[in-house]
This record gives structure tokens, C-alpha cells and sequence, in this order.
């Protein structure tokens, strides 16, 4: 286990959540569940330890007084169209599409699906391009990385 592991606390559906997550990202996998020792759950999932394209996480399934929120998401960089595509539509089914990239999904949780390039072509000096590629982004839900590229350049 690394140093620095996000721990998601869900409201009693964590295995649910986690077959949901390793059914749309590859290189996933369930690493180790253990069980509620005591009474009135014994022997009913306590956490469950997994990876999604090779990242660690760990998922807690107790009550929870708590709800995840928009102040932390997961990222994930994406190469392709197609990439963007395939995880933010399964993330966002039965979730809430929110803006710039951004999918809170049915479980809560809010992720960013993003074009790996972005912060590249925001790593510029020119601060009318960053300005045109924010106009741009800021007229999307989904990214959509040739309108991004097209801004870049100025069409």
C-alpha cells in the first residue's frame, strides 16, 4: 500500500461502488476485503482495498453521517476522445453531469475527466491563448479536445 491512499467513505454500498468503478476502468482490481468482526453486521464488508488503472484506494462500508463533495474529486487523464467518452458516460449514468469536465456519480462522488494535454496547452505564456482555451472549456460539460486544440490555435 502506498504512503498516501484515498480512503472513500460510502453509506453502506461501497462493494456495490467498487464493482461499479472496476467495471469501467482497466487495470482494476479487488486487493483485499476484510469483514465486521461485531454484532449487528458480523461477517458484512468493512472496507475493501482496490485499484483503478493501477491506483490505489480503499473503501469504507459503514453508516456515514458525511456525503462526498465537489471540494474533492477524482482526476483522470484521459489521451483520447474516445477515453473521455466511455469513462465519463458510464460515470455519468444515473449521475449528475456537472461542468468543465466534471461527473458527480450515482454513488456521490465527483470526478474530472479530463484531456491529458490540457495543462499543456494551458502551460503558455500567452495569456490571450489561455483566455481563449478557458472560453472554450468553460462552454463544455464534456471535454471535447479538438474544440480545446482549435482554441489553442486560435480557429
Amino acid at each position: 500500500m502506498r504512503a498516501i491512499t484515498p480512503f472513500l467513505w460510502f453509506d453502506g454500498n461501497a462493494a456495490e461502488a467498487v464493482e461499479f468503478y472496476s467495471s469501467i476502468f482497466p487495470d482494476s482490481e479487488i486487493t483485499r476485503i476484510t469483514y465486521k468482526p461485531d454484532e449487528p453486521a458480523a461477517g458484512s464488508v468493512l472496507t475493501i482495498e482496490f485499484k483503478l488503472k493501477g491506483e490505489e484506494f480503499i473503501a469504507l462500508n459503514a453508516a456515514s453521517p458525511f456525503q462526498f463533495s465537489e471540494s474533492l474529486s477524482l482526476m483522470v487523464l484521459c489521451e483520447t476522445q474516445e477515453e473521455i467518452d466511455e469513462y465519463w458516460d458510464k460515470l455519468a449514468e444515473e449521475g449528475t453531469p456537472l461542468a468543465a469536465g466534471w461527473v458527480k456519480d450515482r454513488y456521490g462522488l465527483s470526478w474530472q475527466i479530463s484531456p491529458a494535454e490540457f495543462f499543456e496547452l494551458m502551460d503558455n505564456e500567452d495569456m490571450e491563448h489561455n483566455a481563449r482555451l478557458m472560453a472554450a472549456m468553460n462552454t463544455m460539460i464534456k471535454f471535447d479536445i479538438e474544440a480545446l486544440r482549435a482554441a489553442s490555435r486560435g480557429d
